[in-house]
C-alpha cells in the first residue's frame, strides 16, 4: 500500500506552531485550494485540526479540481469516475496561514496544494503550472518578477427598479454614482470607511496593496498589488486580495463584482500582469541597454505575441470574458504590442528604464492568476529561447498583428485544444482537465435559452 509522503515545499510545522501560540483568539480556519477556474474550494477546519494539516497533510477527492464554475462535476476531466473520486492530499503553502480579520468570530485561513498521495504534484493544480514556469526560468538563471493589477466592480446589495445590478451607492452621502468617474476623487473619499479597512486588512495579511483608483465606469475601482520577487506569492497575493474584497464588500453592504464583463454598455474588468526578470543577483534583465529596450525584453514581447492566440482561453476562460473585448475599450483586439500605449495587448510601460518591464493586458480579472502567469511565462521563454523578434511598434488602436487572435470562445477553445504550445505551458494533465472544463461549460451555455432571448424571438418570428 502506498505512504502519505511530505513534499519538499511543504510549509513547516514550526510555521503553525509559531502561528497558533501568537493568535490563540482564533479557533477557526478556511482550508482553501485554488481550481482551475480561479474558484476558492474547500471546508472550514478547527483549530485542533490545523496541527494535524502540518504535520500529515489533509486527504481532498481530486474531483475538487474538476467542477466547473457551477460546482458540477465534469467526468470528462478524468478526476471524477475514472478513478472512483480517489482522494489526493493536501499540503498547506508556506507563508499561507493568516488571519482573516474581516471575520468575526476571527477565523484564520491556510492556502493548500494538491499531491499524489506519494508526494508528487497532482497535475491539475493550477499553483503547480505556474510552478513549473518558474523553474524553467531560474534553470537558465533567470527569476520572473511579477505583480498584478485588480480591477472589479463595488455593486449595491439591492438591485435597481428594474431587477438590474446597480452600483453601490456612496457610503455616506447614500447618492448611487451613475457617471463614469474615472480618476475622480470623490468615489474614494466616499468610500473611506472601506478604504481604510481594506488597507488596514491587507497589512495584516502581508498583502502589498498599493493604489486604489476610480475606474471606468460607476462602481468601478482598480487595486495594484506590489512586485513580488516570486511569481507564486504574486498570483497569491491576487487570490487573497479577491476574498479581502469580497468578504469587506459584504459587510459593508456591497457586492464585489469580478466578472469580466458585468454591464454591456460600461467597461470590463482587467487583470493585468506586470514581469520582468532578473539574474541570481537581482539585476533586473530587462532594463535599457544603449539608451533603448533590452534584446532580452524584445525576444519575450516577441514570444508573447506569437503565443498569444493559443493562450487566449486562459486569459479569457468564460462566456463572458469574451464580452469584454471590443474596440476603444482599453481591451486588446490584436497581437500588438508598444511602448506606452494602452491599446495594445503587449505593453512597455514607460518609467525608470532600470526597472524596465513588460505588462500583459489581456487577461480579464475571470482568469485564473496562475493559469494567466503560467501562460506568460510559458510565452516569454519560447521567445528568449528561440531569440524571436516582434512585429513593428504600434503606435495607434488601429494597429493590427500578422499573429490573429480567436474571434470569440468557441474558437478560442478550438485553437487551444490543438495547441502544443499550451500542452508545454500547463503540462499535460492541467490542459486536459482545463480544456475539459471550458468544453463542458461551452455546451452548457450554449444550451441555455436565455429570457432576454425568449422575448427577442418568441412572438416576433
Amino acid at each position: 500500500m502506498m505512504t502519505d509522503t511530505r513534499p519538499s515545499e511543504a510549509a513547516s510545522i514550526e510555521e503553525v506552531e509559531a502561528f497558533l501560540a501568537k493568535h490563540p483568539d482564533i479557533s477557526a480556519f478556511d482550508l482553501v485550494l485554488i481550481d482551475p477556474n480561479g474558484i476558492a474550494r474547500g471546508k472550514i477546519i478547527r483549530r485542533h485540526e490545523l496541527l494535524g494539516l502540518y504535520k500529515s497533510g489533509r486527504h481532498l477527492p481530486g474531483s475538487i479540481l474538476g467542477l466547473d464554475v457551477t460546482g458540477e462535476d465534469v467526468d470528462e476531466t478524468g478526476l471524477v469516475w475514472d478513478d472512483g473520486d480517489a482522494d489526493r492530499i493536501a499540503w498547506p503553502i508556506a507563508g499561507s496561514l493568516v488571519e482573516l480579520p474581516w471575520t468575526s468570530p476571527k477565523r484564520g485561513e491556510v492556502r493548500v496544494s494538491l499531491y499524489e498521495l506519494d508526494g508528487t504534484r497532482m497535475g491539475a493544480d493550477p499553483r503547480h503550472a505556474l510552478s513549473r514556469q518558474i523553474e524553467a526560468f531560474n534553470q537558465i538563471g533567470m527569476n520572473p518578477v511579477m505583480a498584478f493589477e485588480l480591477e472589479f466592480y463595488l455593486l449595491d446589495a439591492t438591485r435597481d427598479a428594474n431587477g438590474r445590478p446597480q452600483a453601490a451607492r456612496m457610503p455616506i452621502t447614500g447618492d448611487l454614482n451613475q457617471t463614469n468617474q474615472v480618476y475622480s476623487l470623490d468615489p474614494l473619499d466616499n468610500m473611506q470607511a472601506f478604504i481604510a479597512q481594506l488597507y488596514a486588512h491587507a497589512e495584516t495579511q502581508g498583502l502589498p496593496v498599493e493604489t486604489m483608483i476610480s475606474e471606468y465606469a460607476p462602481g468601478q475601482y482598480e487595486l495594484t498589488l506590489r512586485h513580488r520577487d516570486s511569481g507564486l506569492r504574486a498570483a497569491d497575493d491576487l487570490v487573497m486580495l479577491k476574498r479581502l474584497v469580497r468578504g469587506l464588500a459584504i459587510r459593508h453592504g456591497m457586492r464585489a463584482n469580478f466578472m469580466a464583463k458585468p454591464f454591456g454598455g460600461r467597461s470590463g474588468s482587467g487583470m493585468h500582469l506586470h514581469t520582468s526578470l532578473t539574474d541570481d543577483a537581482g539585476k533586473n534583465l530587462m532594463a535599457d541597454t544603449g539608451g533603448d529596450l533590452a534584446p532580452l525584453l524584445l525576444n519575450a514581447v516577441a514570444g508573447l505575441q506569437k503565443t498569444l492566440a493559443e493562450s487566449m482561453l486562459l486569459y479569457a476562460p468564460n462566456i463572458n470574458s469574451w464580452r469584454r473585448f471590443g474596440r476603444n475599450s482599453y481591451a486588446p483586439t490584436a497581437a500588438t504590442w508598444g511602448r506606452n500605449n494602452r491599446s495594445v495587448a503587449i505593453r512597455v510601460p514607460a518609467g525608470n528604464p532600470a526597472n524596465r518591464h513588460i505588462e500583459h493586458r489581456t487577461p480579464g480579472v475571470d482568469a485564473n492568476p496562475y493559469l494567466v502567469a503560467a501562460g506568460v511565462l510559458a510565452g516569454m521563454y519560447e521567445g528568449i529561447r528561440d531569440k524571436v523578434q516582434p512585429e513593428a511598434e504600434a503606435t495607434s488602436y488601429d494597429a493590427d498583428s500578422a499573429y490573429g487572435l480567436p474571434a470569440d470562445w468557441a474558437s478560442a477553445i478550438s485553437c487551444a485544444s490543438g495547441s502544443a504550445f499550451l500542452r508545454q505551458a500547463l503540462g499535460e494533465k492541467m490542459a486536459h482537465v482545463f480544456l475539459a472544463l471550458r468544453q463542458s461549460e461551452y455546451d452548457r451555455f450554449i444550451a441555455e435559452v436565455t429570457a432576454e432571448e425568449f422575448d427577442y424571438f418568441s412572438n416576433t418570428i
